[in-house]
Order: structure tokens, then C-alpha cells, then sequence
């Protein structure tokens, strides 16, 4: 196997694994918008709603994009964004290991957003 294949194997392993493990959490919140009173946290103070919808956009639309591998450097801004919310935000002062997830996202996220794709995509 050539270095490049190796390369692009390696981004794919990278993309699908850490864009469905996200894709995951956010199918779990769709819920959440269709309930009568959504309840969701509001860390940045853009009010529930706005906040729910921008979570389900990073982890929903974003990670499928970067799954796929279209527009993938654009499209890891809004999980990166996310997850630097939650390490900083929603996490502070917590202990490291009630951030490590996150962190883990966040530096795969930044990852694939500084390497791209690869060749094993469908690009756009």
C-alpha cells in the first residue's frame, strides 16, 4: 500500500469514525425539536431554540458532509466550534475527565479540517 493510500485510508478511518460517533448524539436531539416545550441548554445565551438548531446543524449536516467528504474542511468549523463551547462553556470548571470527550472531538474535528479529505471522497 502507497504512502498516499495509506494517507487517504487513514483520513477515511478518521472522518467516518469521529463524524458518526457525533452524528450519533445528534440524532438524539431531533427529538428534542419536535417536543411542545423544548427545553435545551442555552450556554451562549442565543436562546434554546437558535441553540438546539446550531447543535443539530454541527452534528447532523456537518458531520454527514465530512462522512462523505464534501466541502469537509468547512464543514468541521461548526463541530469544532461545538466542541470548544462545551470544553470552555458548558464544562468549565469541571474536572478534565468531564471534558475528554469533547477534547477528543475537538482535536479530531481540527484534524481532519487542517488535513482535508483525502482521496477517498466525494469532494465538492
Amino acid at each position: 500500500m502507497s504512502t498516499s493510500t495509506s494517507y487517504s485510508l487513514g483520513l477515511l478511518i478518521l472522518r467516518v469514525g469521529f463524524s458518526a460517533m457525533l452524528l450519533v448524539h445528534g440524532i438524539q436531539k431531533i427529538e428534542i425539536l419536535f417536543s411542545s416545550n423544548i427545553d435545551f441548554a442555552d450556554p451562549i445565551g442565543l436562546g434554546p431554540v437558535i441553540t438546539l438548531l446550531l447543535v443539530l446543524f454541527a452534528e447532523i449536516i456537518c458531520t454527514v458532509l465530512i462522512i462523505i467528504g464534501v466541502k469537509t474542511r468547512w464543514a468541521t468549523i461548526p463541530p469544532i466550534i461545538l466542541m470548544l463551547v462545551a470544553i470552555i462553556v458548558v464544562h468549565k470548571g469541571d474536572p478534565i475527565m468531564a471534558r475528554e470527550l469533547a477534547i477528543l472531538y475537538l482535536l479530531a474535528f481540527s484534524t481532519i479540517g487542517l488535513l482535508g479529505s483525502g482521496r477517498l471522497a466525494l469532494r465538492g
